[in-house]
């Protein structure tokens, strides 16, 4: 038996389910692991041994690559020091100017543990500035793991998600009827930094989309909230909205922030200092101080190596590779998404089978994609990653073609 199926088996006998939510493996095509030993650069061994160019980056933290050098002797030098204490190490001083000084919206921050965090933290800071309630949310957004925003019906109340009103990403008009509908209680909006739904083409903000929801916002004294969770650092250091030329008011991070170490952060503007004291917001281990020294390291290595130019670059080799061989194969193919966070599919392939059968392929000749989930690109990802990545692919791609 392969010690990932050992571990499957054990998993399910004392963790519901085994394991859960986009974790689960189960979700993916047969030969996906969900367990693995270790990790390096942008290179990734199961449990059972075996060897993938990651194109996951375990969800999106690994923005350098797997145990990067300066990062990791950063976490060991404060860890040293010490890490869970009675309060925050001089390094949470530190990381907080350096998150104002690189992101031009930001007057001040407050940091977290995780996504969920942060995107709550941020609708909790918004209700407590305008004393209003309705928050407006694009449909099919992915936003947390909590009740108010979570993507399950089982365990929420219709009370718990109350004061949401829908939009349509990217349409303008439909922005502009749920703000009609929230009236003088408009709290908030919240935006992702592009549209990226699970299994649908992903989009980039329209920015007259963008400039329609700051307009919004402003002519109702709420606040336009991005949350930067998945895309943060990646496309550009200063919020992934410095694309379109439109800011936000309040923003969170996590993911990348740290380069696999558990951080959050909340951005905000000066408006938003008094009440962000007011909230009452906290963790047993919000304050541990090793993944900030790990973030400090990571924000000063990913200006050094203008790490969004970086990732770009190899995500449109990869973009360019993928097209070429598709059409070797004589398959049609769409690339969706920025180049750093792609995601490929079929045409005519609803429920991703041809996808799955790609995925599989090339998971078997060593590359880890996604057939529904944007994909992540790092700064560990260099040109003979990315062609070895491609050959892979077009086993993928000879799979698809012998199924017709």
């Amino acid at each position: 038996m392969p010690l990932d199926t050992a571990l499957r088996a054990r998993a399910s006998r004392v963790i519901p389910g085994g394991l859960w939510g986009h974790l689960n493996a189960a979700r993916l095509p047969e030969g996906y692991p969900q367990f693995f030993a270790r990790a390096e650069g942008c290179r990734l061994w199961d449990a059972d041994g075996r060897e993938f160019i990651d194109f996951m980056c375990s969800w999106g933290p690994i923005v350098l690559g797997h145990r990067h050098p300066v990062v990791e002797e950063a976490a060991r030098a404060q860890a040293a020091r010490g890490d869970c204490l009675n309060g925050p190490a001089p390094v949470l001083v530190e990381l907080a100017e350096l998150l104002v000084a690189t992101i031009p919206h930001a007057e001040w921050c407050l940091l977290a543990k995780n996504g969920t965090d942060a995107t709550t933290s941020c609708v909790t800071v918004a209700r407590a500035e305008t004393r209003r309630r309705k928050i407006l949310v694009a449909r099919g957004a992915y936003h947390g793991a909590v009740p108010w925003c979570s993507p399950s019906i089982a365990g929420v109340t219709e009370e718990d998600r109350a004061h949401l009103i829908p939009f349509d990403y990217n349409d303008a008009a439909s922005l502009e009827a749920a703000a009609g509908c929230a009236g003088a209680d408009l709290a908030g909006i919240i935006v992702s930094a592009f549209r990226h739904d699970m299994g649908v083409a992903l989009e980039l903000p329209d920015p007259a989309f963008a400039r329609a929801a700051r307009a919004a916002a402003d002519a109702a004294g709420a606040a336009l909230i991005l949350d930067d969770v998945r895309a943060g650092f990646r496309l550009d250091l200063g919020g992934s909205w410095e694309t379109v030329g439109v800011r936000p008011d309040l923003a969170a991070y996590s993911k990348a922030i740290a380069n696999g170490h558990a951080l959050a952060a909340v951005t905000g503007a000066e408006r938003f200092r008094d009440a962000a004291t007011r909230v009452f917001t906290t963790g047993s281990f919000w304050c541990t101080a090793v993944p900030m020294a790990a973030a400090v390291a990571t924000l000063t290595e990913l200006r050094r190596l203008d790490g969004p130019a970086r990732m770009r670059a190899m995500g449109e080799r990869l973009r360019a590779g993928l097209d070429r061989l598709a059409a070797r194969h004589g398959l049609a193919i769409r690339n969706s998404g920025p180049p750093a966070m792609p995601l490929m599919q079929f045409a005519d392939d609803p429920g991703a089978r041809l996808g799955e059968a790609f995925c599989a392929a090339a998971l078997r000749a060593g590359a880890y994609f996604h057939p529904r989930h944007n994909m992540f690109l790092s700064c560990a990802h260099g040109e003979a990653e990315i062609d070895a990545a491609l050959e892979a692919a077009d086993a993928g791609f000879a799979a698809v073609a012998r199924l017709g």
